[in-house]
């Protein structure tokens, strides 16, 4: 029995090594912009939200999701992170296909996570990613702004989404029917 569990230690060792000899002698593609395996995105997914779960604190949001700080917060998304999340006419950003992983246009498709984990990743970053640590580039205040907005998509307000067609000549993402997608953003 000491011999098979030892065989089976010195087994997997030897993979770990052949891995990282894979790795290390430039096997393994570092192509942004070509598909992963499917092995490596289920690892990395997985990994992502189990850092999430371990490492960010559940803090509620110290702002009332109220007309001005949903404004404001489209507002920096647009300023901040349309780029590569999207624009508000809901088409997907040029860099977003480009990046590893390709970035979620968070207009079409909202996040789905706690208010804590928008925040936390807005906050922090993610490692690996395109996405940036805005921690200390915005203000709390304008982190939490921007984490309502994107919490709050699918249900915005009248007023909202009435400045969101206005400003931005297109319908909000909550606005239904009346989707202008030929026209061009601006602010």
């Amino acid at each position: 029995m000491g011999k098979f569990i030892l065989g089976v230690i010195i087994g997997l060792i030897g993979l770990v090594l052949a891995a990282l000899g894979f790795t290390m002698m430039g096997f393994f593609s570092t192509q942004a912009n070509a598909a992963p395996p499917r092995l490596e995105g289920r690892v990395a997914n997985r990994a992502l939200v189990a850092s999430m779960q371990r490492h960010a604190p559940r803090v509620t949001n110290p702002l009332t999701p109220s007309d001005q700080n949903l404004i404001d917060g489209l507002n920096i998304y647009y300023e901040n992170c349309a780029l590569c999340h999207g624009s508000l006419d809901r088409k997907p950003a040029a860099l977003a296909k480009n990046l590893y992983p390709p970035a979620p246009n968070l207009i079409s498709d909202p996040p789905d996570e706690p208010e804590w984990q928008i925040f936390f990743t807005i906050r922090t970053g993610v490692r690996y990613t395109a996405m940036p640590a805005w921690d200390g580039v915005l203000a709390e205040q304008d982190l939490w702004k921007v984490t309502s907005f994107l919490s709050h998509l699918d249900k915005l307000p009248p007023a909202v989404q009435e400045y969101w067609k206005d400003t931005f000549n297109v319908a909000s993402a909550s606005g239904g029917e009346g989707k202008d997608h030929n026209t061009k953003e601006g602010h």
